[in-house]
């Protein structure tokens, strides 16, 4: 099986369970490929906002202190091989055909006994763990997909260290109405033997669960103290900070992304404290400074400013409006804007409106996104909008918008799919 076709039938996978939550699936699924899941010693991270990048962090600490580390990424942003990741490397696109041929003959056999086969994140990640099994990882990184307790990846034994970043209002129709009832099923990676850390500024409606959860599980929440979080001076949209002696430049703007990086030292501290895993204030430091991942409030340009952005639900655009704001730039920009029909549009345009003179809505390359038009008559009630369902056409006239009104530049942002569409053009601009 070629890369390309092990894409397309994973693709071709139902997205959602017809049968509902469960971890049966999953667990057949590996009980054919003879349990990979039992090999690997993980970091488990689950949470609304956040999880990539703390992952990206975590593995790249991992990687510096000269472990070998796989990483699960989901969504990807640019190939579909991101979501595969051994210390920094994508998966071979023969590995990727290989495995995925393994994994849908299992899925096959499952189905010929009366079973029921798996949905598309289910195989993803079978993939994946079949992958960091066979190449013997010292550690895994690995991302929930949505939720926490009947995610795909839970059906690991417990974790080394269970990590929820911060809870929001998102995935609702599945995951529940309220921070407590999203936070109880984020908890739901917490098991007994695990260490538990915690984002700092955690809404108080979701700590309840959280603690319940560490509670049931005989272990306790780590915290990063704020008091020990310091933003040191540095250009805008530049991180510059000291956690509890660690000083570094983070490669991600924002204040939020400053927690992230507290809770990746204490990730790392508590591999050394509760398991005895060697890993030097050096590696801290050049891990947290080396990490990358694209799409998180990435600077391709400064000057004019092209930033791209794949917050996709009010909290993660309520993140971006506050950098943007504190870096100086409110008012002053001009916005590529594409959502998703399932998201909190008015909360969502809500907390960008400040940010832009002007936006252009645009239709993103997926079947539940928002038409630029419909859009566009959402977005005029927060601020002056014009749609353009293009998106290549809809930067070149955001870019001409704010050269022609001599503005600080352009935003795209709003969706993880839109940064896909967007990332490659907005790179061939910032080379030209």
């Amino acid at each position: 099986m070629t890369e390309q076709q092990a894409i397309e039938a994973l693709h071709s996978l139902p997205r959602l369970p017809g049968s509902g939550a469960a971890l049966t699936r999953m667990q057949a699924l590996l009980d054919h490929l003879g349990n990979p899941e039992r090999d690997l010693k993980c970091i488990h991270i689950a949470g609304t906002n956040g999880k990539g990048t703390l992952a990206a962090m975590t593995a790249s600490i991992l990687k510096q202190a000269g472990y070998k580390t796989g990483l699960t990424i989901s969504p990807y942003v640019l190939e579909f091989r991101e979501r595969f990741q051994i210390n920094g490397e994508l998966i071979p696109p023969e590995t990727l055909g290989e495995l995925t041929e393994e994994v849908l003959d299992a899925a096959d056999a499952i189905r010929a006994e009366g079973g029921e086969g798996p949905v598309e994140f289910e195989a993803v990640t079978a993939v994946a763990m079949l992958w960091f099994a066979r190449e013997k990882c010292d550690f895994v990184v690995l991302e929930t997909g949505l939720g926490g307790r009947y995610d795909a990846t839970n059906v690991i034994p417990a974790p080394l260290v269970a990590a929820i970043t911060r809870i929001g209002l998102d995935h609702t129709e599945l995951l529940g109405d309220t921070l407590a009832e999203i936070a109880a099923e984020k908890a739901g990676i917490i098991k007994e033997g695990c260490a538990v850390i915690c984002y700092p500024e955690q809404p108080e409606e979701a700590m309840g669960p959280l603690l319940t959860a560490a509670a049931d599980a005989h272990t306790s929440l780590i915290v990063p103290d704020p008091e020990d979080l310091q933003h040191l001076r540095c250009r805008p949209l530049e991180n510059y900070i000291d956690y509890g002696g660690y000083r570094v430049m983070l490669p991600f703007p924002g204040k939020h992304q400053a927690n992230h990086a507290a809770m990746a030292v204490e990730i790392a501290l508590t591999l050394w404290r509760n398991y005895g895993y060697e890993i030097s204030d050096e590696a801290i430091e050049a891990g947290l400074r080396e990490a990358r991942m694209p799409a998180r409030i990435e600077i391709l340009q400064r000057h004019p400013l092209l930033l791209l952005d794949g917050c996709h639900n009010a909290d993660g655009t309520a993140a971006l409006a506050s950098t943007l704001s504190e870096a100086g730039y409110e008012g002053n920009l001009v916005g590529v804007i594409g959502l998703l029909r399932d998201k909190n549009h008015e909360k969502m345009l809500e907390n960008l409106a400040p940010c832009f003179e002007k936006v252009f809505t645009v239709t993103l390359d997926n079947p539940r996104t928002m038409t630029a038009e419909d859009l566009q008559a959402e977005a005029k009630f927060h601020m002056d909008a014009e749609a353009e369902p293009d998106v290549a056409k809809a930067i070149r006239k955001a870019i001409r918008y704010s050269d022609d009104h001599n503005l600080a530049g352009v935003v795209v942002c709003g969706s993880l799919y839109l940064a896909a569409q967007a990332r490659p053009l907005l790179l061939q601009l910032a080379e030209n």
